[in-house]
């Protein structure tokens, strides 16, 4: 018994490897790196974290291999916090969400439109996990306030993971969610097989964790845009980049292997966050939640009825906004001014999402389900026939 213990332990450690662990994204070129021509001047880290104050981290949940046995796996999976202004959650920031298909879950949203507040981080994590990483936002709520918690009303978003990952045994644990706030810092961002978006699929590719920026000119207001994306949407078919159909292409030269999955309709489920430090009210930043719609159109998605396509936006300007000692004084940025911000979330979105594609890793999960990585060769050779590679 204890041999084939240890070779489980020891199969379940090289699968972490084997199959893209977080790690091993930072070494694959960014799809912009690659001469892919998007549109508009990104920050200096093209990422969500851009915008000065938010964080971003997660944890990664990569065990076992073979045959589903629910409850042991094999696991896939994780979880993704955003904070928008990091360690302090005392401050809450103007959010807004928007939902173009509701096949999903956000939690919190009712008191998000209600109130115009965002109270703390945005956690992505898996369709079945979404209760305990809520639970354990609210421990840590309760944790972090001496004084005690009358209420929380954490905002908890997902994405379906089953293809690829043992959806029904339930491995988030308030430890992950922990991971994902403990470890959550600014500057650059892991995308690809990590967090929440270890085992997504992607216009019948690798999906995941993406994400992209925006700095405006400065005669717009030079504010930052930022978006992170968890991808799991879409079918292979209908995969845009660049404006070409690179997703009916690659359909013709590629061959399936033994056990991949090819997703043909636009199922699954998109979540995108979207971060801004320009001054805008909430009822602006349903505006601005609203325009992710044309950048997840732009990369080919129709947002299909099996498609849980949720947004949230936030603003971190107007700090102490909510501060009930006083009368606030606020600023915002007057609506016939924003259409610099609209232009950079549509971008952005846009770009995260083929970010999270070109570094995901090709993944086996449970039952030997394979899911390939996008391959970004073929993708740069089709945009160069289409005359649309940067040379």
């Amino acid at each position: 018994m204890s041999n084939r213990l240890d070779r489980h332990i020891l199969a379940s450690v090289v699968l972490i490897f084997a199959c893209g662990f977080a790690g091993d994204a930072a070494d694959k070129p960014r799809a912009r790196d690659v001469g892919i021509p998007f549109e508009g001047s990104p920050g200096p880290l093209n990422a969500i974290t851009d915008v000065s104050g938010v964080t971003v981290g997660h944890s990664t949940i990569i065990q076992g291999e073979g045959k589903l046995v629910v409850g042991s796996g094999p696991v896939r999976t994780g979880v993704t916090a955003v904070l928008p202004r990091g360690k302090d959650w005392t401050d809450p920031v103007f959010g807004a969400w928007f939902s173009l298909n509701g096949n999903g879950e956000m939690t919190g949203t009712p008191w998000l439109e209600e109130s115009g507040f965002l109270e703390g981080p945005v956690m992505i994590t898996n369709t079945h996990s979404v209760g305990v990483v809520r639970d354990a936002l609210v421990a840590r709520r309760a944790e972090r306030t001496p004084t005690g918690v009358w209420w929380a009303m954490p905002v908890v978003a997902e994405t379906y993971d089953g293809f690829l990952n043992d959806v029904n045994g339930l491995h988030v644990k308030p430890k992950n969610a922990f991971e994902a706030l403990d470890t959550a810092a600014p500057g650059p961002v892991t995308e690809g097989n990590v967090g929440g978006g270890t085992g997504m699929i992607c216009f019948g590719f690798k999906g995941g964790i993406g994400t992209s920026s925006r700095k405006l000119e400065e005669k717009a207001g030079g504010y930052m845009v930022g978006v992170l994306v968890q991808c799991n949407c879409g079918g292979r078919g209908q995969l845009r980049i660049a404006g070409v159909p690179v997703g009916q292409e690659l359909q013709k030269q590629l061959t399936a292997h033994s056990g991949e999955f090819i997703r043909q309709d636009d199922t699954g489920s998109i979540i995108i966050v979207i971060a801004t430090d320009a001054p805008l009210l909430p009822h602006q930043l349903k505006r601005l939640a609203r325009r992710a719609t044309m950048g997840l159109a732009r990369d080919g998605s129709t947002s299909g009825n099996g498609s849980g396509d949720l947004f949230i936006a936030f603003s971190t300007a107007n700090a102490t906004a909510d501060a009930d000692t006083s009368t606030s004084q606020l600023t915002m940025v007057p609506n016939g001014r924003m259409n610099p911000l609209f232009e950079a979330t549509v971008e952005a979105t846009e770009e995260a999402i083929i970010n999270a594609m070109a570094a995901a890793e090709t993944m086996v999960g449970r039952d030997d389900h394979r899911v390939e990585a996008l391959p970004m060769d073929r993708v740069r050779e089709i945009l160069k026939q289409h005359a649309r590679l940067k040379q």
